[in-house]
């Protein structure tokens, strides 16, 4: 006897029941919070739009609106740390709105803060967070106890649909947008350079050539008046006014030297940079390693020695080269100042990377240099990045010092 067992009916095959991992859980709980998330953020763009258009005609109405469009980038940053924490994208934080300090007093910082892109779109983010938070808070809820075998591919659909949200309205515009704020930001460190070095300037010739010259013409004015009474008084005098014409004119050789030297103009890097290093408190080897007609060839010896330099073809833009030669120029004075005792030489290295001029400045000295406790490498490094350079300091203590600084060959950009 043949027995038999009966199964249960089935209309087709068993029900696909994927597996809830933790991903799929992370995006339904941002899913769920779309809605108390929405709700805020609507409520505070309305208020914030609709008070500051109240009162725009009034004297608060601009810097009100100003401030709510700040409010809003810092809501973007918060919905941008939701995303990575829990749909696992990760969102670059647009540029910062330069201060009124570098974008040129308050009014022009004000219009710069309403006009913000950033803002503008977080506000449209925050509007039509409401409705999509309704949404998914309805969808996934009511999926948890009737579409359960299905949630997982709904969720995955909602929160791609989030992710791509995101994405389009809190991310940078584009690169155009960061290279903007990065060019004021620039803008205002090269203004900021420029005025620092016209105050030194007027400060060394007030403080040196000016007081020596006032100083030369007053002796040469009782020289006179003492010619006849008392030659012999008056030709030491001239005598005395003779040294102070040589060290006024050595002050504004030195002074112009600072500024931009004739040599570095004539000559290129290679003879400027072992003017500098011959006047370092340490001897400097200086290697420097150009194209031929860049203003350099190699070059090694003793306290400044080096190669001979090309002629003006192919050698980086005059402003590089004047960068350049600043930046080497203070380094190596920091290596007079701060290297210690113990430093026995130091070297300076120049050459050509694709489209970059790399330079290279080391010591064997105390070490210990940070760009964080002082303001000379911070400010090298501003003015280099003013041009898309670049500066990094490696100076563990008591192991000597490395600074390396990487610039554009001709100008902003890589090539």
């Amino acid at each position: 006897m043949t027995m038999s067992h009966a199964l249960p009916d089935r209309d087709g095959p068993p029900p696909v029941r994927p597996v809830f991992s933790a991903v799929t859980w992370k995006e339904i709980a941002h899913l769920v919070t779309n809605l108390p998330e929405g709700i805020i953020g609507f409520v505070y763009a309305v208020v914030m739009v609709s008070t500051a258009g109240g009162l725009s005609v009034t004297a608060i109405g601009l810097p009100l609106l100003a401030a709510g469009l700040f409010g809003s980038r810092l809501w973007g940053r918060l919905e941008r740390a939701r995303a990575r924490m829990l749909l696992g994208i990760r969102v670059e934080e647009p540029s910062r709105l330069p201060g009124p300090g570098r974008a040129g007093g308050f009014f022009p910082w004000l219009w710069t803060a309403i006009k913000d892109p950033v803002g503008w779109r977080t506000v449209l983010y925050q509007l039509i967070r409401l409705p999509w938070g309704v949404l998914t808070f309805t969808v996934v809820l009511t999926g948890l106890f009737v579409l359960w075998p299905v949630l997982p591919y709904v969720v995955r659909t909602l929160a791609n649909a989030d992710r791509a949200m995101v994405r389009g309205l809190l991310s940078p515009s584009d690169d155009l947008e960061r290279r903007i704020a990065e060019l004021e930001s620039d803008r205002g460190v090269v203004v900021d350079t420029a005025a620092a070095d016209l105050r030194r300037i007027e400060r060394d010739l007030h403080d040196g050539a000016q007081a020596r010259l006032v100083a030369l013409a007053m002796g040469l004015g009782l020289a006179k008046e003492k010619l006849l009474e008392d030659p012999e008084g008056a030709a030491a005098m001239v005598d005395e006014a003779h040294g102070e014409v040589k060290l006024a004119l050595q002050e504004l050789r030195d002074l112009a030297r600072g500024i931009h030297p004739a040599v570095l103009t004539d000559r290129g890097l290679d003879a400027a940079l072992s003017a500098v290093a011959s006047r370092c408190a340490v001897p400097v080897k200086v290697l420097v390693d150009l194209p031929a007609g860049a203003g350099g060839s190699t070059g090694s010896g003793g306290r400044g020695a080096s190669g001979g330099a090309g002629g003006q073809e192919g050698r980086p833009a005059e402003a590089i080269e004047g960068i350049a030669y600043f930046v080497v120029s203070e380094l190596l004075q920091n290596v007079s100042k701060h290297a210690g005792a113990g430093a026995r030489g130091a070297s300076v290295e120049v050459w050509r990377a694709g489209g970059r001029l790399m330079l290279r400045v080391s010591d064997d000295g105390c070490g210990g240099a940070d760009m964080a406790r002082g303001s000379g490498l911070a400010g090298l490094a501003e003015r280099l990045g003013a041009v898309d350079g670049v500066l990094v300091v490696d100076s563990p203590e008591g192991a000597g010092t490395v600074v390396t600084a990487e610039l554009p060959w001709r100008g902003r950009g890589r090539g």
